[in-house]
């Protein structure tokens, strides 16, 4: 009887110390950034031959070549609009996950209809291209439309959190990392000596389109300091300013949201006018970021007049509406 008691005893305590482990391994996820939880989820990762070949620690690529340019500048890699002003983008999500980690993904994928014209839609029979989302081996996407069906994966040890699906979805959508922007020089010195061996060409520049916003050091895209280290000391230092704090993102930025809205062209909308509108807006000159624009398209519903950021080289524009 004594010995079933301390057994008994044994195995509860077991299980209280292995709740409580799992538990402070959440609590410090939440500590981390999108590109720490990242990094964490990819390394040390043994991959086989039928992997894609990763570049930027995430961004999957067809071969060794691509390694040294973005394959998104030399065609189109954008989603199509439809006519009604979306850009819907078919996705599917295999049974891997469980119900909570749907719910994460969902929300994820949902995020966007928020502040942007991107639909995520379930897939139909017709659709021609879309994202199939699964749990792989660690977190990685194509960047840009690949056609056909096109993985996203999310391995559920280690990539299912808010910030690393829009992190992953937004590769999907055509973006690279902040880090490579092409005047990434003028904002971040790369620390080569700091570098893992073989890991240099994660920090290789690209000729981004940058959407005439500034480099984000708060971006959702930007990697932390000490990413790629092989000697737990920055890789990456900001400039002039080296006491910046870069790298911290658990969600997107409004610099990503407004670089995200300006390459579709989600500011831009030509509704019928409707008969609920009471005020006259001939020559009315706001000035509003482009957010509130995306709103003023949704309330203000008139015809042959769209409504445009004038001049895209600004975060902030004055917007003339008529009718």
């Amino acid at each position: 009887m004594a010995r079933m008691s301390v057994f008994r005893f044994s195995a509860v305590a077991l299980l209280l110390l292995s709740t409580c482990c799992w538990a402070d391994n959440e609590d410090d996820s939440g500590e981390l950034s999108v590109s720490e939880l990242l990094e964490r989820a990819n390394s040390n990762l043994i991959r086989s031959a039928d992997d894609p070949i990763l570049t930027g620690g995430d961004i999957a690529i067809d071969s060794e070549a691509e390694k040294n340019a973005d394959p998104c500048t030399s065609r189109g890699c954008k989603w199509g609009k439809s006519t009604d002003g979306k850009v819907y983008i078919p996705y599917y999500l295999t049974n891997h996950f469980s119900s909570r980690e749907k719910a994460i993904i969902t929300r994820g994928l949902e995020s966007f209809s928020s502040f942007s014209c991107i639909r995520f839609r379930p897939t139909r029979s017709t659709d021609r291209d879309w994202l199939s989302i699964e749990s792989l081996n660690g977190c990685y996407s194509y960047v840009g439309r690949r056609g056909g069906k096109q993985v996203v994966s999310l391995a559920r040890s280690g990539c299912l959190y808010h910030g690393t699906v829009q992190h992953e979805l937004l590769h999907a959508l055509g973006f690279n990392h902040e880090q490579t922007r092409s005047d990434r020089d003028n904002h971040i010195r790369v620390v080569l000596q700091n570098v893992q061996y073989g890991m240099e060409h994660n920090f290789n520049k690209i000729a981004t389109l940058n959407q005439g916003t500034p480099y984000d050091y708060g971006s959702v895209m930007q990697y932390h300091k000490y990413a790629f280290s092989k000697n737990n000391q920055p890789t990456m230092v900001p400039i002039p300013n080296s006491n910046v704090s870069f790298g911290n993102a658990k969600e997107m930025s409004r610099n990503d949201i407004a670089r995200l809205n300006t390459l579709y062209s989600c500011c831009e909308c030509a509704h019928e006018r409707t008969v609920n509108i009471h005020v006259t807006l001939s020559a009315v000159c706001v000035h509003h970021s482009v957010f509130d624009l995306i709103h003023l398209c949704a309330v203000h519903r008139y015809r042959r007049s769209p409504l445009r950021c004038p001049d895209r080289t600004q975060q902030r524009e004055d917007c003339l509406l008529q009718t």
